[in-house]
């Protein structure tokens, strides 16, 4: 609380300074640093407000006397299934419920869908666990069979996820179900955790954090700490306002709430938040609880990484022009309507680094100051440090350590927001592709042309830095500024030319395993009798 309520201090402090006339420099960079800065200002401030909520705990006494009677003791001795908790029939105000867990799969690699499936028959609990392939893939249907669960396939693949589980709602008839991407591996707790919550009728659905288990590289670490501080911290926060939302896996939903809204939302790629906002403007009630119940993977490669944020930042720039939440229109609290404004801005800041990183080159080229130059190295200092270095501090805190890869891809994502931005607001439909793991054999430089040409550009702003203020006694700003960027960026590049090269080995290796195995063919062929109108030859 002292760290959060000193950070919003240096924060309005920063805002103050920089909005002070008397501070002004040229017009141009103390425009774009303007704008940059006071997106993130914003942003910080109204995210440190709905963290200084995240002590409200959604567990009350109805949910405590529920999960207490969640099971009925008797009849489970009664039926000697004490040893098989998966045969241990749910009770919700006396009276028994029907979950179905559906896990829905499009072409993931068939270990990780059976590792997700074993888990979700075992869920502690009377459940049907169903396998809603849009992948079409007889080798995981058969799967399915081998694991003792449902499988469903579908003709058509319209509305993408959100169209595969309507369609299972249309033959599986659970009062509630569960959704598990093919990656997120359930904890048997699952639904000990979250039923008990639907004792209030009110309550649409509730949702558990998604934690990753495979923080093994500098993009799975980056994306995986990125999302840290939303879960611990923020989607708590949110329930006190009822603004929590789903975020599309581990998440339990009562099926009267989806049909009252007509199904999930299928004309975006982020169907979960378009879902949870109709159903807050329904009237109806969300939960999140900050408890690990399913452990998946995160993008581990730039190119796994550029396509989950372009769909996830295009979905976000969607609700902002063609569902504004602060329109009269929209039957929501103030609450729910700023923290959902938050959500649908949030990636605007993911698009300021791109704004500063135009500010030294103006400096360096043009010599045009963001500040007043008699504003000292030490005043700026001082006021910019008051508010990026209490979020560092914040980030000590909260994350246990300062992660440098999270300042590394916040700083080099600008290009993939930019693009979610332009498609959300010329209404260009992405094509959509499974997160995954590794993001396939691509090259990340297909994904990252934007970026390798601002490094170029930057390094070159170095170069004429130096060489321009070839000793000066007092080392420039803008340059240290540029050269601190251009560093960035190269990390960043450097990581991308070893995801090339492995990129070159795997599809190298994927080209003798093919040449062997039409080899083997060939030979086959060539080895079997041939019979002959005349017999065996």
């Amino acid at each position: 609380m002292l760290i959060m309520l000193l950070a919003t201090l240096g924060a309005v402090a920063y805002a103050v300074f920089l909005l002070n006339p008397d501070n002004r420099g040229d017009l141009l960079p103390y425009g774009l640093v303007l704008v940059a800065e006071c997106v993130l200002l914003a942003l910080a401030l109204l995210a440190m407000w709905t963290v200084l909520s995240s002590g409200h705990d959604p567990r009350d006494f109805a949910y405590h006397q529920a999960r207490e009677r969640l099971f009925d003791t008797p009849e489970i001795l009664r039926d000697r299934a004490t040893d098989d908790p998966t045969r241990w029939r749910l009770y919700l105000d006396d009276r028994p419920v029907t979950v179905d867990i559906f896990i829905t799969t499009c072409g993931e690699d068939v270990d990780t869908i059976a590792r997700t499936v074993r888990a979700a028959v075992a869920v502690h609990g009377e459940h049907r666990t169903w396998v809603l392939d849009d992948g079409r893939d007889d080798e995981v249907r058969d799967l399915a069979a081998t694991l003792g669960a449902r499988y469903i396939r579908r003709l058509s693949s319209g509305g993408q996820k959100a169209g595969n589980i309507n369609h299972a709602l249309s033959i599986a008839k659970g009062e509630y179900f569960v959704i598990l991407d093919a990656d997120f591996v359930p904890r048997p707790e699952l639904l000990t955790e979250t039923v008990p919550f639907f004792v209030r009728d009110e309550v649409a659905f509730v949702q558990s954090p998604q934690t990753y288990g495979n923080m093994n590289s500098l993009i799975s670490r980056g994306a995986g700490y990125m999302q840290a501080v939303f879960y611990r911290f923020v989607q708590p926060g949110r329930n006190r306002f009822n603004a929590a939302f789903c975020v599309g896996t581990n998440v339990v939903f009562r099926r009267d709430a989806i049909d009252d809204i007509g199904g999930m939302y299928t004309d975006s790629k982020s169907e979960d938040v378009w879902t949870s906002i109709h159903l807050h403007e329904r009237g109806w009630r969300s939960v999140y609880i900050p408890q690990t119940l399913a452990v998946g993977d995160t993008p581990e490669t730039i190119v796994a990484y550029a396509k989950q944020q372009l769909r996830w930042a295009t979905g976000g720039f969607e609700i902002l022009l063609q569902h504004n939440p602060l329109s009269p229109r929209r039957q929501l609290t103030v609450d729910q309507r700023l923290q959902y404004f938050v959500t649908s801005t949030h990636y605007l800041s993911g698009i300021a680094p791109l704004l500063l990183l135009l500010v030294p080159p103006l400096t360096i080229y043009l010599d045009l100051t963001p500040m007043q130059l008699d504003v000292s190295v030490g005043t700026w200092a001082l006021y910019y440090l008051g508010f990026y270095g209490l979020q560092i501090a914040l980030a000590f805190f909260t994350l246990g350590s300062f992660r440098w890869e999270v300042l590394l891809l916040a700083a080099v994502s600008w290009p993939i927001y930019v693009k979610a931005f332009w498609n959300a607001l010329t209404g260009k439909q992405q094509a959509w592709s499974v997160t995954g793991r590794s993001g396939g054999s691509a090259s990340p430089f297909d994904v990252i042309v934007p970026q390798t040409l601002c490094f170029v550009f930057l390094a070159v702003t170095s170069a004429v830095g130096f060489w321009k203020h070839w000793g000066d006694p007092v080392p420039n700003l803008s340059l240290a500024w540029n050269l601190t960027n251009t560093l960035i960026l190269g990390g960043f590049l450097i990581t991308a030319v070893k995801e090339h090269r492995q990129a070159v080995r795997s599809q190298r290796a994927a080209r003798r395993v093919r040449k062997r195995a039409a080899r083997r063919t060939r030979l086959d062929r060539s080895s079997s009798p041939t019979v002959t109108a005349g017999g065996a030859a």
